[in-house]
């Protein structure tokens, strides 16, 4: 299947490509260089004929090679401030992995006797633990820690002969609030982090707190509507309440003691949200002088290289003599592919604005669209993200449309700042196919969830996630 996927992209891909080229023939070289790359790298993404990163750092070399990127500046993204916080996050979030933090957090939560009284109280106890851990480390790693509890979970209390259903929409459940609790830091999900460096390049600046106050009602709406649709399904399912606390009560046997490795990750995450949250704070309060010099000298992404150093100085007491509580190992199993894809992808991103791409698509799209018509706009713009985020990477579609809805919004004369919020809001709202996001394919893998159920659970979502955004950037926009 990979295979056949992979050989329709690479006759597909160059194909496209020369359509577009030929099609554009009204547009300045620039333009119409950078829109056949983007098409090229579009397809590429969508059929995964290399790895993502590497595809983004194709569509870049090759701009350098038709003379519309110079080789000085191209790759300057891949040390953007942005990346620093990547890795420190998702440093941080392996410590979590590596001594037990992530497991310890959700037997905590499970052991309470209010999620074991029914199966859909079981439910939210688990989807309400990956919501709360994606806000602050990486989506596909929140449900890659979660998985294999909740797996030996379901195996228990779900019968035989509803097992499937039950253990479909208890995976179905993680992915999805994984993804709609990544929207609610910047730090939660790669498009937030593309999205906020796109408006900075803009002028536009939003800091920590700010983008919380902003996302996390969207992300609480969504969650809080996605569990009121998964109890419908769950209220069929039979239940054993002894089951779950024999199992529980075995697992908790062996994390009785806090491990000194447990206690240095959990002070340093204190530590670095602290810092994440204290402009924003600062902000709110007026103290003008210690918002300028948390801003300045603790950004985000300067609190996240901090929090990995630490890890790495701070030994996990007599546990491992020697060495850090992170070592020389966890630097090469965080998520490089996604890092790379990153830099790689601002650079091609960037490329759409300097061309003049994003302006010409915005000006052909305010010819269709009455700027006077904002609630149709904003559901289009944010439909046909979501739409597109379904068949390829909800990163690659960030870095591709967001710098072309920009554009449009520009064009219409329009803020930028409430719009780009849905628009990157939506990329991590996609909950049909394994492609569309990490989660998805993650619980996809576990070989319990069929395409077609997940396509069939994630339709209504997507409506719902349409609509719900749309209608918190009309009211943001309104106020």
């Amino acid at each position: 299947m990979h295979l056949t996927r992979r050989n329709i992209g690479l006759i597909l891909a160059p194909m496209l490509a020369l359509v577009v080229w030929w099609l554009t023939l009204v547009l300045t070289y620039e333009a119409r260089t950078v829109a056949t790359i983007m098409v090229f790298c579009l397809v590429f993404w969508m059929t995964e004929v290399i790895p993502l990163s590497m595809t983004a750092f194709l569509g870049v070399l090759l701009a350098v090679m038709v003379g519309v990127a110079e080789i000085g500046t191209a790759f300057q993204n891949l040390g953007h401030p942005i990346i620093l916080l990547f890795i420190g996050s998702f440093l941080l979030a392996r410590s979590m992995t590596r001594h037990g933090l992530d497991k310890r957090i959700a037997l905590f939560i499970l052991s309470r006797p209010f999620f074991q009284k029914s199966l859909f109280r079981l439910f939210l106890g688990f989807s309400f633990i990956s919501f709360l851990l994606s806000m602050w480390v990486s989506n596909s790693v929140t449900v890659a820690m979660l998985l294999p509890l909740m797996l030996g979970v379901t195996q228990l209390v779900c019968q035989p002969e509803q097992g499937r259903n039950s253990a479909t929409f208890f995976l179905l459940g993680i992915a999805y609030s994984a993804s709609i609790g990544g929207i609610s830091t910047i730090i939660g999900s790669p498009p937030n982090l593309i999205g906020v460096n796109y408006l900075a390049q803009q002028g536009v600046t939003i800091d920590f707190l700010q983008w919380m106050l902003l996302a996390l009602p969207i992300s609480l709406s969504m969650y809080g509507l996605m569990v009121l649709y998964m109890r419908y399904f769950l209220s069929k399912s039979s239940y054993d309440q002894a089951v779950v606390q024999a199992y529980v009560a075995e697992h908790q046997q062996q994390h009785q003691k806090l491990k000194q490795g447990e206690k240095v990750t959990m002070g340093v995450f204190i530590v670095a949200v602290t810092l994440w949250l204290a402009p924003g704070v600062f902000n709110l309060l007026g103290l003008e002088e210690a918002y300028t010099f948390m801003s300045a000298y603790f950004a985000e992404s300067t609190v996240a290289v901090l929090a990995a150093l630490l890890l790495f100085l701070i030994p996990p007491g007599q546990e491992n003599k020697g060495e850090g509580t992170l070592t020389a190992e966890d630097l090469v199993k965080i998520d490089w592919d996604t890092i790379l894809l990153f830099g790689g992808g601002m650079a091609l991103g960037q490329l759409v604005v300097t061309s003049g791409l994003a302006d010409i698509i915005g000006r052909s799209i305010t010819t269709v669209i009455d700027s006077e018509n904002q609630l149709l706009l904003v559901f289009v713009l944010i439909t046909l993200v979501l739409l597109l985020t379904e068949v390829s990477s909800n990163t690659a579609i960030a870095i591709t449309f967001v710098p072309i809805i920009i554009g449009v919004l520009q064009g219409l004369d329009l803020p930028l700042l409430y719009p780009v919020l849905g628009v990157v809001v939506a990329c991590s709202l996609a909950f049909m196919l394994p492609v569309a996001t990490p989660p998805n394919a993650i619980v996809y893998g576990s070989k319990q969830v069929s395409i077609g159920e997940m396509a069939r659970t994630g339709l209504v979502l997507n409506v719902i996630g349409a609509v719900v955004t749309t209608a918190w950037v009309l009211v943001y926009m309104s106020l």
